[in-house]
């Protein structure tokens, strides 16, 4: 517990390093999204599918009983200071009691709003489920470009740190504001996400004991185990124009390992070293925490998770805790969501998190 605590420490001193002046957390009212910007193509209807598959209380009603509230949180000064926050729930029928709460986080190039399905079945089983805009994602973006642009930013200036990091500030702050809702049991706030937002999910867990439930979903890989491999391009590829980058600032002809791991450690210092997977998520023990990736899938290699697990395994036995811990590998899966990694998060949630409209009334 004690090396847990001091990694912690370490990855907050890292994302201090980078904040803008520090400002209180305050709350604006803001507006529904109607129009949210894609960074790519818009969400297949295979993927509206899937996560509309999200097992979901049988309320036939549910939209007129669904409480919507969009809100802006002031995590620091600057144009990204503002965290877009969506969180749905049912009404409240009597004086308002406390209930468990999941984080939902999105993909690349994607929003809050893209997850609404998966944010109303939760709604509908007696969660409060929330969900929020990545930096550079969303509200916080202006252009079909600007997540791109900030990683490249990032590489010039040093400055920022927008891969992973600068949303785990913002997640920290997010913890923060949901621990004083009346209407949310501190003691039950679980994380999940999708891809980028499983990465988000993971560190988020690791940095604040807060999330005390948590089911990454295509989103644990071990980053120097890529590039001691030779397996990064995958990865690489989902966020090549920083690296080029790189790659013509260091006088390459081509990427190679040596622009891979300069770019982790300028825009995400220490996420192929001390904050790599084997390291942080061992920390997250004894939380309940299940680990959902695809067998065959190219950004994340099952390769990469060997070590991970393995630690933390280990951690999970010295805390007597074995059943808190459990990994799929989905077999014949790439990096795509599936309908089993959203039941199998869901059922973590219902397991740990124990609303009270439990999954038999489902």
């Amino acid at each position: 517990m004690e090396a847990h605590n001091k990694l912690r420490s370490e990855f907050l001193q890292v994302l201090r390093s980078r904040r803008t002046a520090p400002v209180p957390l305050t709350v604006e009212l803001a507006k529904p999204v109607t129009d949210p910007l894609h960074q790519n193509s818009p969400p297949s209807e295979e993927e509206m599918e899937i996560m509309a598959s999200c097992p979901k209380a049988d309320i036939p009603n549910l939209q007129d009983l669904l409480k919507e509230e969009n809100l802006y949180l002031n995590v620091e000064e600057g144009d990204q200071g503002k965290l877009p926050v969506l969180i749905l729930s049912l009404k409240e029928k009597t004086k308002a009691e406390r209930r468990p709460a999941v984080v939902l986080l999105h993909s690349t190039n994607k929003y809050k709003e893209y997850l609404r399905p998966l944010l109303e079945a939760y709604a509908s089983r007696e969660y409060v489920a929330i969900a929020v805009d990545s930096r550079y994602h969303g509200e916080r973006a202006t252009t079909v470009t600007t997540y791109r642009d900030a990683l490249v930013s990032a590489w010039k200036t040093g400055k920022t740190m927008p891969f992973i990091y600068d949303t785990i500030w913002d997640l920290v702050k997010l913890a923060d504001y949901l621990s004083q809702r009346e209407d949310v049991d501190p003691s039950k706030i679980g994380i999940t996400g999708i891809s980028l937002g499983g990465m988000h999910s993971w560190f988020a867990a690791f940095v604040d004991p807060r999330y005390a439930v948590v089911a990454p979903i295509i989103g644990v890989q071990g980053f120097r185990w890529a590039i001691d491999n030779d397996m990064w391009q995958a990865r690489v590829n989902s966020i090549k124009p920083v690296f080029e980058a790189a790659r013509v600032d260091l006088g390459k002809s081509e990427i190679d390992k040596e622009v891979v791991e300069k770019v982790w450690d300028r825009i995400a210092p220490g996420l192929a070293s001390q904050f790599d997977s084997p390291y942080s998520v061992p920390s997250i023990a004894p939380r309940p925490l299940i680990i959902i990736n695809g067998a065959e899938d190219p950004r994340c290699p099952i390769g990469g998770l060997v070590t991970p697990e393995a630690n933390a395994r280990r951690a999970y036995e010295e805390f007597h805790s074995l059943d808190n811990f459990k990994v799929i590998l989905e077999p014949g899966v790439g990096h795509q969501l599936t309908k089993l990694q959203v039941k199998e998060s869901s059922d973590w949630f219902d397991r740990f998190l124990k609303p009270k409209l439990m999954a038999s009334n489902i």
